[in-house]
């Protein structure tokens, strides 16, 4: 019997995600029933909504319940099916979780053709990310030519395409970043105007003057220190898509300090300012011209993206602690078994 390595939420951890509160065990490879494949995972994404799922606390996404495998997007390869439509072989964007091998139906399935993009990519710029950026800039943030954009996270699988977007809209966009590479890289690979790295002393003063006009779309990935430093430039009638708060997942307490929400709630009114959460999920209805978009892009050289592939499921998580805390340029992934198709 062949054995199915998985990694299982024991604990629901405070503060950062630890190896004991996602042991690695050895389970029995599952057999597929009537209308379902059985699925060898190739490429397993993290991101860091998977924070959120690690708790009891309610939230958009069902917490994982304990000693259940933990859950996430993945791609791989049939290897069984009891699936019309489906044959051994296929390669398949799924929901497979942090295992090797994993039983689903067709509700969570979408075959892949690696001649028209890499595999990879279903879970990146062509997945859930490629999506997020895609329907919160435009949807929300509604850039208009000559806008300022700010991005947080700029390099990170969401940031990076956010930028790419605004830049075909014709924004000037200023990325935010955490290493002197990853604001290089967003300028000479993704052709972001600016960078600035949050982690210098003059931070602030750097991202006033990387946008002389001040700031008329944030799109919000990590809150903190950037947040507070955006918030001092915004414009009249700025758009904040909110689509993530990084800094303050693994919060264990609330922040020191006095309280801000008062002063903060007088600058929306002043300003005018529109800010909005919104799950990639709220969008659903425009997944077919994201698709049709992203692809046109990519295919005419417009899109560029980066991956993070760590190798060995016995890797992940330390690749997620690692996406926690900015150590990760671009999509992470980890790969679990050879990809047949590079």
């Amino acid at each position: 019997m062949t054995i199915n390595r998985q990694i299982i939420l024991s604990e629901y951890p405070k503060g950062m995600p630890q190896a004991e509160h996602l042991p690695l065990r050895e389970g029995e490879m599952p057999s597929p029933k009537d209308g379902q494949v059985l699925i060898k995972t190739i490429y397993l994404s993290l991101d860091p909504y998977m924070r959120g799922r690690m708790s009891p606390a309610k939230s958009y996404a069902a917490s994982v319940e304990l000693g259940d495998v933990m859950q996430g997007a993945t791609v791989g390869q049939v290897v069984e099916s009891r699936l019309e439509g489906y044959e051994a072989g296929d390669y398949v964007l799924g929901f497979g979780g942090w295992q090797e091998y994993s039983v689903q139906g067709k509700a969570m399935l979408r075959k892949l053709d690696p001649k028209q993009a890499p595999i990879s990519t279903a879970v990146g710029v062509l997945g859930m990310p490629g999506f997020t950026a895609y329907a919160g800039l435009l949807e929300i943030g509604q850039p208009k030519e000559g806008e300022t954009v700010v991005v947080s996270a700029a390099s990170g699988a969401v940031g990076q395409v956010v930028g790419q977007i605004a830049k075909l809209k014709g924004c000037r966009v200023v990325g935010v970043a955490g290493a002197p590479d990853k604001c290089q890289h967003v300028v000479e690979a993704y052709g972001f105007d600016a960078c600035v790295n949050y982690k210098d002393e003059d931070f602030d003063a750097q991202l006033k003057a990387a946008c002389p006009d001040g700031i008329d779309i944030y799109f919000e990935n990590v809150g903190g220190k950037v947040f507070d430093a955006v918030m001092k430039q915004v414009n009249d009638f700025a758009r904040i898509p909110l689509c993530g708060r990084i800094a303050h997942y693994n919060d264990t307490e609330a922040p020191q300090g006095p309280d801000q929400l008062p002063a903060f709630l007088t600058k929306l009114l002043v300003k005018r300012i529109l800010i909005k959460g919104f799950i990639q999920f709220d969008y659903a209805h425009l997944m077919k011209d994201f698709i049709r978009d992203m692809s046109t892009w990519m295919q005419a050289g417009k899109i560029q993206y980066q991956e993070d592939i760590v190798q060995g499921l016995e890797n992940t998580v330390d690749a997620f602690q690692g996406l926690l805390t900015g150590r990760n340029r671009g999509k992470l992934l980890v790969q679990v078994s050879e990809d047949p198709t590079r």
